[in-house]
């Protein structure tokens, strides 16, 4: 798919990878819809209108199904069409699974694969009309391995990557493509206050001795939006941890 003049709605795009997959959209020329639950920053806003390229805002929680309908309806008045859907919004709540309550494992799950589903199944409703479209779900290498303390994460996770290879089978009888990434350890807020003592123990298990940019991330969206053979696949952006 040539992006250029194409439109992309990133689900938890204020900050951090969302942020960098917004900008990265835009670089290709398509048009944004940026979503966070309480507020997107105007700067970011600028910057991606700096692209020569359009970008409106629409708020909610991707886990409420009000939201959702509501979401889906504001990007629609904006734009007449949404080929891209990149669903990136996700929570942590880790505990070990002993100390882990049914409220902290539904609360992950809540938002990391119903709201996934949720935003996946109204977009492709629209898609399926226009015989066209392309999904792109946030996974994690946790959904594929699993992680000591993770037992919510890595479950909403491991159930993304079902979702996604679901939605790519039936979403091919109409044109429709859906891949999913899995993020190893990228740099972020939550890898900056780790200790030293810990980051050094956790590259001692990546090839390549280093944390991953959420750029690198980006980058691999707009592949897969770009590629039009590749579907139900989840792409490992962690410096070879899956190897």
């Amino acid at each position: 798919m040539d992006l250029q003049g194409k439109t992309a709605f990133i689900s938890g795009s204020s900050r951090g990878i969302g942020e960098q997959v917004a900008l990265a959209f835009a670089q290709a020329k398509c048009n944004v819809i940026l979503n966070a639950r309480k507020e997107v920053a105007p700067e970011l806003v600028a910057k991606i209108e700096a692209e020569g390229v359009s970008c409106v805002t629409v708020l909610g929680d991707i886990s409420q199904a009000d939201d959702v309908a509501r979401m889906v309806k504001e990007a629609y008045a904006a734009f007449p069409q949404i080929d891209v859907l990149v669903n990136n919004a996700g929570i942590t709540n880790d505990k070990l699974l002993i100390g882990m309550n049914e409220a902290d494992f539904r609360s992950v799950i809540d938002v990391n694969l119903v709201g996934t589903y949720a935003m996946t199944r109204a977009f492709l409703r629209k898609m399926n009309k226009k015989r066209s479209g392309v999904i792109i779900n946030m996974a994690s290498v946790v959904g594929l391995h699993g992680n000591v303390g993770q037992a919510n994460y890595a479950a909403s996770k491991a159930g993304v990557i079902g979702l996604t290879k679901t939605v790519a089978k039936e979403g091919a009888l109409r044109g429709i493509r859906c891949n999913a990434i899995a993020p190893g350890m990228i740099s972020s807020d939550m890898t900056d206050v780790l200790s030293d003592k810990v980051k050094e123990q956790i590259l001692t298990e990546i090839p390549l001795k280093r944390f991953g940019q959420a750029q690198e991330v980006a980058q691999t969206a707009v592949f897969l939006a770009q590629n039009d053979y590749i579907t139900g696949q989840v792409l490992s952006i962690d410096g070879g941890m899956s190897i």
